[in-house]
């Protein structure tokens, strides 16, 4: 059965989560306190080889809300960086031309391809780094990113515009939005998520890139990013090997005892 149907991407039907989605988002500092004890699971995701990650940070957000993230992925092995722009208030003048400036001193500085990851706006830059500078980029990973659906699919578009200054509206009209970028790229959503319609989030298949996949966990849109299970999905995903032979997997959960219960299968 089909995640959506082209019905389910209109306007009319793709609502911004309820109430009591919304509500549920103060589960979120829970979420950053499971990580301990989850710690002993989470070091035994794969480790990496050591390449370069920028993480970007969502709406209003900093470099100070992904250093949990790149501390954990630090211990599997990559080098991280964190976006350096201060505060996340949308894509104003210089702001991608500084992200793409990071992306090639970051690959220049490790000398080979860079990993992008994007928590729910910053996910957006990611993907379309990644579209610009395919040559650069090894893989894309998104947190709650709403590149799916209409700009009134998420309860945050009016905090967009008064952050920015801009109109949501025109500006996703500069972008092709649900256009996967053209190298291996995972979106990983919450149905539980009371920012974002999940829907939004769910990549249809790509003809012209077929190294794209959902990963769903149970979490909120403000804890997506400090939660032990997507923290595993992103440790499971870098550390996929790259090089000629070599062939792109989808992620599989791991076998260990109510993983099903920690990522559902997104197809039921």
């Amino acid at each position: 059965m089909p995640l959506f149907n082209k019905k389910d991407t209109e306007p009319d039907h793709m609502p911004p989560p309820g109430l009591p989605l919304l509500a549920l988002e103060l589960r979120a500092p829970w979420e950053f306190g499971a990580v301990l004890p989850a710690w002993p699971v989470l070091q035994r995701a794969p480790l990496g080889d050591g390449h370069a990650v920028i993480v970007f940070p969502g709406l209003t957000a900093g470099d100070a809300t992904t250093v949990p993230l790149r501390r954990y992925l630090e211990s599997r092995n990559y080098e991280t960086l964190g976006w350096g722009q201060g505060l996340n208030l949308g894509p104003r003048e210089g702001v991608l031309d500084n992200a793409k400036r990071q992306l090639q001193a970051a690959y220049d500085a490790s000398g080979g391809k860079v990993s992008l990851v994007g928590w729910s706006l910053g996910g957006i830059y990611a993907r379309e780094l990644a579209k610009e500078m395919p040559e650069l980029v090894r893989c894309v990973m998104t947190l709650g990113t709403p590149f799916a659906g209409p700009h009134t699919s998420t309860n945050a578009w009016r905090i967009y515009q008064f952050a920015s200054g801009r109109s949501v509206e025109r500006e996703a009209e500069s972008y092709n939005l649900p256009e996967a970028p053209p190298v291996p790229t995972s979106s990983i959503y919450s149905r539980s998520d009371g920012v974002v319609a999940w829907r939004g989030s769910i990549q249809a298949p790509a003809r012209h890139n077929p190294h794209t996949e959902n990963i769903e966990v149970v979490a909120s849109h403000f804890g997506i990013g400090l939660n032990p299970s997507a923290w595993w999905a992103v440790a499971d995903r870098l550390s996929q090997p790259q090089g000629p032979g070599v062939v792109w997997q989808p992620f599989q959960r791991p076998q260990l005892p109510g993983m099903h219960l920690i990522f559902p299968d997104p197809h039921r």
